[in-house]
């Protein structure tokens, strides 16, 4: 039963539109402007545009499969059993990889990525903060790391096997053992250019994650190595890259993956354990802690403000 209103109450109402100049015409034909929400799918290329190049890599899977499921719904019309459901069914056909926790990181993933697209729409003003469902949504608890440093045998049979196999072991050789003396990420070495390179008092500089700049040691012959490595391979101009194939490409994260599955199907040990480049920073980043400290530890290997030490376990264990 609908309650008339009170007469009262709309004199007042109409004479505080006529106050502001405003006719009832006028809130009709601005209602749907108004209450007009974009559908995900009309909203995404915006949030996808105004990311930043590591979210796109991270979430990009993620975000490129929401318009099929919920893509016709206008943002405030996604409910969190929806990302629920997306989370249960990338955890299901997550790919089985060496590091895979049974489809744990899909999951994180698929909460990480809506809840960037959500926390875009909120910046925008195009929903309430409050109205998220991204944000209703619990993360999982991150599992800790199965990652630990390697003992000094593990890490002379991986050189070995390196040095012994390949179309390119003096490429791969150089990869392991800046790595190993660097504690850099991955991302950073494909990034150095000749202009990075401080061959005379041996320095590397790295891009690390959010456009932290730092000049690395490493050593004066693996530097003198570096030099020798970029002119061989015909490095000239500051900005080429300094790693290289034979042709004079510069490499890319498949010779990463390409070197470990090789060292894998050699060391089965290191396949069944998820062995990678990461691993290395990691034995690095502990052995300088071991000998000379947390905070050098820290100053050595991470980005001001990072967390990464936090996970600096016991020695690595012996072999006997």
């Amino acid at each position: 039963m609908t309650v008339p209103a009170d007469p009262a109450m709309v004199a007042a109402a109409r004479h505080v539109l006529a106050y502001l100049g405003v006719t009832v015409a006028d809130l009709e034909s601005d209602a749907d402007v108004l209450i007009s929400v974009p559908t995900v799918a009309e909203y995404l290329p915006r949030a996808i545009a105004a990311a930043g190049p590591g979210a796109r890599r991270t979430y990009g899977t993620y975000w490129n499969r929401i318009p099929a499921g919920w893509g016709d719904r206008p943002l405030d019309r996604v409910a969190a059993s929806d990302i629920e459901a997306m989370k249960q069914q990338m955890i299901a056909t997550a790919r089985s990889r060496r590091n895979s926790r049974n489809g744990r990181h899909a999951g994180e993933h698929v909460i990480a990525a809506a809840r960037a697209f959500y926390f875009r729409a909120v910046a925008d003003g195009l929903i309430d903060a409050s109205a998220s469902p991204a944000h209703r949504v619990a993360k999982l608890r991150r599992l800790p790391s199965t990652r630990r440093a390697l003992t000094s045998h593990e890490l002379e049979e991986i050189n070995v096997v390196t040095r012994a196999s390949g179309n390119d072991v003096v490429l791969d050789a150089l990869l392991l053992r800046l790595h190993t003396e660097g504690a850099c990420w991955r991302g950073d070495a494909l990034a150095l250019g000749l202009v990075d390179l401080n061959a005379a008092n041996g320095l590397v500089r790295l891009t690390e994650k959010n456009g932290v700049v730092r000049w690395q040691p490493v050593s004066l012959d693996l530097a003198e190595h570096l030099q020798e490595h970029a002119c061989v391979r015909r490095a000239v101009l500051p900005t080429d890259r300094l790693l290289r194939y034979r042709n004079g490409q510069p490499i890319s994260s498949r010779r990463y993956d390409h070197l470990w599955k090789r060292i894998g199907e050699r060391l089965p040990w290191a396949a069944a354990q998820g062995i990678s480049t990461h691993w290395l920073r990691h034995t690095t980043r502990i052995w300088v802690e071991r000998h000379f400290g947390y905070g050098v530890a820290r100053a050595y290997a991470d980005s001001p403000g990072s967390s990464t030490t936090t996970d600096i376990k016991g020695r690595p264990p012996r072999r006997r």
